[in-house]
């Protein structure tokens, strides 16, 4: 039931989030949820030149805590296309081959 009401928060955030957008009370490219996600290097950074702060960045709803927050390894690649058109680098599926254990 939790995981639901979480859920439901973090809908209910992004939609408030687009609103604002809509609204014109953010700029419509450089905003929280445009820029998202952010890593610890951005946060960390001595830099910071978007127009929301730092805690809005990395707890953007009020139950998210340092203990509880899941940091992002990367920001986004190539906008939403890179969001949707996820690629593998890892080794070839043959590279695992159980024949090439048994061998030596």
């Amino acid at each position: 039931k939790q995981w639901y009401q979480r859920r439901v928060a973090i809908t209910a955030g992004i939609r408030q989030e687009i609103q604002e957008i809509q609204d014109g009370k953010v700029d419509p490219v450089n905003n929280l949820l445009k820029r998202a996600p952010h890593t610890q290097s951005v946060l960390t950074a001595d830099e910071w030149d978007r127009p929301y702060s730092r805690r809005q960045a990395a707890f953007p709803l009020p139950w998210i805590t340092s203990d509880k927050k899941v940091w992002p390894a990367s920001a986004r690649v190539d906008d939403a296309y890179g969001d949707q058109n996820v690629f593998c680098t890892c080794p070839p599926l043959e590279a695992y081959s159980i024949d090439d254990l048994t061998e030596k």
